[in-house]
């Protein structure tokens, strides 16, 4: 899953990103509000974490612009700014929730999970998909009830995928959920990494589209 970052403290910044990559998320990094509201307008993120404390925009006027135009994004403020007050202004400023300075970041990290669950519809932390289950918590994937290995870009993948059966996603769709700036792309990535799993699951798991993308059917 491909998240924004909005943060203008340096050493916090690179700690967060460096933590969540770690985790699994593809992470882009801005540290001002006007660099934020283009990213936003430029690229297709799956969820928000918002420092509100930002030079050129305050983060809340970001958040609060983001909502007028109807973007339903989720959203995670991550602030110094821990009164009621503050708190109770940002969550009915848009925001889904709020995490104060200094934090944990596993913490950050499933409650990033916790609202791309959600976002999905689901309440179960692990995605079960006939045979399949996939735990984005643990990153551990089983298949026909075995341990199934997979590299960090395959479950990437993967977990697309399985986010949203049915629908039949493009190439650079799929690449934008995988790579973040300044990650070099080798222009047949995506299908590498599709064959992969198609060795594992089966060739007819992930079906071509011509001419359009990918998609993995829904099951009955």
């Amino acid at each position: 899953m491909r998240l924004l970052l909005v943060e203008d403290d340096s050493m916090i910044g690179e700690s967060v990103r460096q933590g969540l990559r770690q985790d699994g998320f593809t992470v882009d990094w801005v540290q001002d509000g006007r660099a934020a509201e283009l990213a936003l307008r430029n690229a297709v993120y799956d969820l928000l974490v918002l420092d509100l404390g930002l030079p050129k925009k305050d983060g809340l006027d970001v958040l609060k612009t983001l909502r007028l135009r109807g973007n339903r994004i989720p959203v995670l403020v991550l602030t110094a700014r821990d009164a009621v007050a503050d708190r109770v202004k940002g969550l009915n400023s848009g925001a889904d929730d709020y995490l104060v300075k200094p934090f944990d970041l596993d913490e950050l990290a499933a409650r990033i999970r916790a609202l791309l669950r959600r976002q999905s519809g689901r309440a179960d932390p692990a995605i079960q998909f006939g045979d399949l289950l996939l735990n984005p918590a643990t990153h551990e994937v089983t298949f026909q009830g075995k341990p199934l290995p997979l590299s960090a870009r395959e479950f990437s993948l993967l977990e697309v995928f399985l986010d949203r059966p049915g629908a039949v996603l493009s190439r650079e769709q799929l690449e934008e959920k995988l790579y973040g700036w300044g990650e070099e792309v080798e222009s047949n990535t995506v299908e590498v990494y599709i064959h992969a799993l198609r060795r594992k699951l089966g060739q007819d798991f992930i079906r071509n589209v011509r001419g359009v993308g990918y998609m993995v059917p829904r099951r009955s």
